[in-house]
């Protein structure tokens, strides 16, 4: 969830944390059979934000349109929009899910839909915040713990780079967030969809996307990835994926020489599960259908409650061998028994990520887990890149956010740091390898899977 300077809304499906959390407890319903998850968890996702009058809605692949018609008018419903991704049509599903308005409360409206024949699920269309706070808008020299070698409590990341290992440029990260100011001093070059000419008004790749250049904004429905200064938190966490190091200016990102892509779902309001759903199969689709290495995706926001369309889309990318890295959100509370989500969803692919502090406690707003949340990263006082005002004009600037957001990217930049030099590394070696490095940590004892703290010195 997002909790940036300025910025008064967020938590964390975060999985931003600042000011609003991200989610309320929520009992576990991931194990669920779905024909009964229509309306079994509606008590506990009633407290979490959604889209009001909105539903997602999954017709059954045998499902007759009479039926699906006989469906909608239980509830007043008409069709907004129908979400059929090329990745939801290459793992055989050519029905797709439904975006629906209707004038019911949204959890009257699902529970109406309650053993209709015609229906797999119903659920509501979830708001999503980033999990970052901001705590310093200033930059301060000198302070990047979070990669630093010398405080034992970072990352490490600079052994790494000693041992000359910067990261390449054939390697590929997909960025599911706000958009970000790809044309920062630390990051420029360090975007950018290579199969897409900007700027000619053609789909050059064929993805269905025209000019997506730096990725698509899912919120807005078109290639502006980028648009101002409220793309802030997005733009931090490219900078700690990815920021140049050795040029001289500000900050450095695990790894420095990287190929990263948008998919901005955020925006004002925060973000809808139908447009994390699209965000999550547009990579899936650049890697499957369009040859492009996408490694993982880095996921700093949460909220809202368990989607089964959310993670038939993680699936999707686990089949594509993508890693979700997700943030583990800011409540500062044990989800064991209480689960935040994306990062709770149980599939292979999720790495989910805590927070410390740079003496290597667990920081007060971090959730934890002893087996849903995987591995402690720096994500309090961390300094990244971020864009400013000045005369009108958007520059280059730096500052300080804390947050589960911080941290995942941490991990996100470990994974694309793996393989640029284990360039044949499978998604599930990658995460063998980035949980396997971990360092034992006292305050993540019982607090994660690996009840240690992230290590890259030897990748």
């Amino acid at each position: 969830m997002k909790h940036k300077i300025l910025l008064s809304a967020v938590f964390a499906l975060a999985i931003f944390s600042g000011c609003k959390k991200d989610i309320s407890p929520l009992q576990e319903v991931q194990d669920m059979p779905v024909a009964n998850f229509v309306n079994s968890n509606a008590a506990e996702n009633a407290a979490n934000d959604h889209v009001p009058n909105e539903l997602l809605v999954k017709f059954k692949a045998n499902s007759t349109e009479n039926g699906r018609t006989k469906a909608l008018a239980r509830i007043g419903g008409k069709q907004a929009e129908k979400i059929l991704t090329k990745a939801m049509l290459r793992s055989g599903d050519k029905n797709g899910i439904y975006v629906i308005h209707t004038p019911l409360a949204v959890f009257e409206a699902i529970n109406n839909l309650k053993g209709d024949d015609a229906v797999e699920f119903a659920e509501p269309n979830f708001i999503y915040q980033h999990t970052a706070t901001s705590n310093d808008p200033y930059y301060t020299n000198g302070s990047l713990w979070g990669m630093s070698t010398t405080n034992q409590n970072g990352s490490r990341a600079g052994t790494a780079w000693a041992n000359n290992n910067i990261g390449s440029a054939t390697v590929f990260i997909g960025i599911i967030d706000e958009g970000a100011m790809y044309d920062h001093e630390d990051l420029q070059g360090n975007f950018g969809n290579p199969g897409e000419t900007p700027g000619d008004g053609i789909d050059n790749d064929g993805n269905g996307f025209v000019d997506d250049k730096y990725g698509w904004d899912f919120d807005g429905n078109n290639n502006s990835t980028f648009d101002g200064t409220g793309d802030d938190h997005g733009t931090h966490v490219a900078g700690t994926i990815g920021a140049k190091g050795g040029n001289g200016k500000g900050v450095a990102g695990v790894v420095w020489n990287v190929k990263m892509i948008s998919a901005k779902f955020l925006g004002r309001n925060g973000g809808t599960t139908a447009n994390a759903i699209k965000s999550v199969d547009y990579f899936t689709d650049l890697k499957v259908n369009r040859g492009i290495n996408i490694v993982a995706t880095n996921n700093s926001w949460g909220g809202g409650g368990f989607s089964q369309a959310l993670q038939d889309a993680i699936t999707r990318a686990e089949n594509a061998n993508i890693l979700f890295i997700a943030a583990a959100g800011n409540d500062g509370a044990n989800t064991e028994t209480s689960t935040s989500y994306p990062s709770g969803y149980n599939n292979a692919n999720i790495i989910a990520v805590a927070s410390i502090t740079s003496t290597g406690a667990i920081s007060s707003f971090s959730n934890y887990a002893a087996t849903k949340v995987d591995i402690g990263a720096p994500g309090s006082g961390i300094n990244s890149t971020l864009p400013a005002s000045s005369k009108g004009k958007i520059i280059s600037s730096y500052g300080s956010y804390s947050g589960t957001s911080m941290a995942t990217p941490h991990v996100t930049g470990a994974a694309a740091l793996y393989v640029s030099s284990n360039p044949t590394a499978t998604a599930a070696q990658i995460k063998a390898a980035i949980l396997g490095s971990a360092i034992a940590t006292s305050s993540l004892t019982g607090r994660c899977v690996t009840g240690g703290r992230l290590n890259v010195s030897g990748f």
